[in-house]
């Protein structure tokens, strides 16, 4: 279990970007929080949000219904005393998460490919027109930003194999049947599922835009 001097620095940090109308926090919010759930990012932000709101968004994220059921259930599970030396700082961060940037030249059309076409959803969109999204799938998180022209000039990137991110299953059977997912979907296969010599299974999809998204597996 977290500990809960940490749930309660989130719930700060929480409650900072809604002041500050940080807009990637109103999905986070509107997906934990139901009462929150019909308003648009605008709205979400304009709406009055406390501490006790941030708190309960955090108890949720941790799985529990509210804040005073995860500070039950931390206040009874064991844990270990700690030495007034191990409280100290951690002498190395640790990167617990990664987003991968993918450049389109329309935000919109990249949106719906990635929702009609890869089962992803919309996490968040900023400003209207966006020119930035989050699309995300699982623990997959994609962060979609918009330009006028493309970066990497399509040949040069086909032909060198360019890819823009890596995504992974855990089993053979499950990249086999992400493929399968794929394949009605009538999305662009850049290499079709293959077994390679290192010992993984995997395929590439190309988006609108050209961007190379390899999702790889086990072998067997």
């Amino acid at each position: 279990m977290p500990n809960l001097e940490n749930l309660k620095k989130q719930a700060k940090l929480i409650l900072r970007s809604h002041r500050e109308r940080h807009y990637p926090v109103a999905a986070q919010i509107r997906v934990h929080l139901p009462r929150f759930l019909s308003m648009t990012d605008s709205e979400v932000l304009a709406a009055s949000f406390k501490l006790s709101d941030a708190q309960e968004m955090v108890a949720r994220q941790q799985g529990f219904d509210s804040w005073q059921a995860l500070k039950t259930r931390l206040s009874t599970t064991p844990h270990k005393v700690k030495s007034s030396s191990s409280r100290s700082a951690p002498s190395k961060a640790t990167i617990v998460g990664a987003e991968p940037q993918l450049f389109v030249t329309d935000l919109e059309r990249s949106c719906e490919f990635f929702r009609g076409k890869l089962g992803f959803s919309l996490v968040f969109s900023y400003r209207k027109p966006p020119y930035y999204a989050q699309v995300g799938r699982d623990a997959a998180r994609l962060n979609l930003r918009y330009v006028e022209r493309p970066s990497i000039e399509s040949t040069v990137r086909d032909r060198e194999e360019l890819l823009s991110v890596s995504m992974t299953v855990a089993t053979a059977d499950e990249i086999k049947l992400l493929f399968l997912e794929f394949q009605p979907a009538g999305v662009v296969f850049h290499q079709r599922l293959k077994k390679q010599s290192w010992g993984a299974r995997n395929f590439v999809v190309k988006d609108p835009d050209g961007n190379l998204l390899l999702f790889a597996g086990p072998s067997n």
